[in-house]
């Protein structure tokens, strides 16, 4: 098993930055695909950001790319997503989520995932 927990979110003026946490603890060394999905309210959970252990590869969705960083730290079981520059849009509930396949679906789709956080809520006012 593999737990997930999240920190980090908060309020924020547009423009403004946050740095959300993703702490990973239980079968760590299984976890081969980190992310990060928003939920808005009446909305579908979307993709934001992918890494892949040993942070060899990310990936961010189009909207995000420029603004968002997402890192990883193997050694402190730790996955981060840097928020700069943000926008009212951005608002949303962000959860991390991890896969210990190799394969199949893509990244960016709800599918991938083994395992999820409960969240966080980041809030950015015009």
């Amino acid at each position: 098993q593999v737990r997930l927990v999240e920190s980090g979110g908060g309020l924020v003026q547009a423009g403004g930055s946050l740095g959300l946490t993703c702490a990973v603890s239980g079968r760590t060394f299984t976890t081969y695909v980190m992310a990060w999905f928003r939920q808005a309210p009446g909305e579908e959970r979307e993709f934001v950001a992918a890494i892949t252990r040993r942070g060899n590869s990310t990936y961010y969705r189009d909207s995000v790319k420029g603004r968002f960083t997402i890192s990883g730290d193997d050694a402190k079981n730790t996955v981060y997503l840097q928020m700069n520059n943000l926008r009212p849009e951005d608002t949303a509930v962000y959860r991390c989520a991890a896969t210990t396949s190799r394969s199949g679906w893509p990244v960016d789709r709800l599918r991938r995932y083994d395992y999820w956080g409960q969240g966080t809520q980041v809030t950015v006012s015009s």
